[in-house]
């Protein structure tokens, strides 16, 4: 939870849009510790304030706004987003694929669709968060293009302009994109995880700096607001089981 939070550190005031149990975790818990300024919705048509617990709750949620879809779109196309996306397949440059795995003619399975991964990565600052850091995922190719990578965006001139790929948050580190071809470069390594781990896991040659830092430990308040104020039922565990 606390590399998914790190991801919006020095944010601003954007809307901090974390899609799926421990991403929505993580933009609670920055906003409710380090990164104030961020905009979160209810996951539906309000921007509401504070922290509150994940999943079904009968807590009342303090409103700031209506968020219909036309300001959503509004938000959108002006790149003031940051959202968090999951993936079944990812590659060196960020290309991510989450609508089937297979041939384009005959897939071996069909997945979500491409949803709006296209205009999310044009548009916003985007990351992923991926619990099951596996060669499977992490791909030399991915079997179609959902998701628009560093490669593809460099194509676009203009159109690319907000292009922004920011963290990708595994089970086992976090990779970024910051080398000069922005392939993919690994991060952090969290506690008990080894570098060796993490090349093994990765489908393709990752750019790996001659000293990889730890992802840092929660702190005390941190694991109180985790535990007792955004996810007090443990619901992180369904996604990222507790070794």
């Amino acid at each position: 939870m606390i590399a998914v939070a790190e991801c919006f550190r020095d944010a601003g005031e954007i809307l901090a849009n974390p899609i799926g149990t421990v991403p929505m975790i993580g933009g609670r818990l920055a906003r409710a510790s380090f990164s104030p300024d961020l905009v979160m919705t209810d996951g539906e048509a309000l921007f509401i304030s504070g922290p509150y617990p994940v999943g079904p709750t009968d807590e009342a949620k303090v409103i700031e706004a209506w968020n219909p879809y036309r300001s959503m779109f509004d938000v959108v196309w002006s790149g003031r987003r940051h959202v968090i996306m999951g993936a079944s397949q990812i590659d060196m440059y960020g290309n991510q694929n989450f609508a089937f795995v297979g041939d384009w003619d005959q897939p071996k399975a069909q997945l979500l669709g491409f949803r709006g991964a296209p205009g999310n990565t044009i548009q916003n600052t985007t990351s992923y968060f991926l619990p099951n850091h596996s060669p499977r995922l992490f791909v030399p190719k991915v079997d179609v293009v959902t998701g628009v990578g560093y490669d593809r965006a460099a194509k676009l001139g203009a159109a690319g302009r907000f292009h922004h790929l920011h963290h990708v948050v595994t089970n086992l580190g976090v990779l970024d994109f910051e080398t000069d071809d922005h392939r993919m470069r690994l991060h952090s390594v969290h506690p008990g995880v080894t570098v060796d781990e993490i090349v093994a896991a990765t489908g393709f040659d990752l750019v790996v700096p001659s000293d990889v830092p730890e992802t840092r430990a929660p702190t005390p308040d941190e694991l109180a607001l985790i535990r007792e104020v955004i996810d007090p039922h443990g619901l992180r565990d369904q996604e990222v089981p507790n070794p």
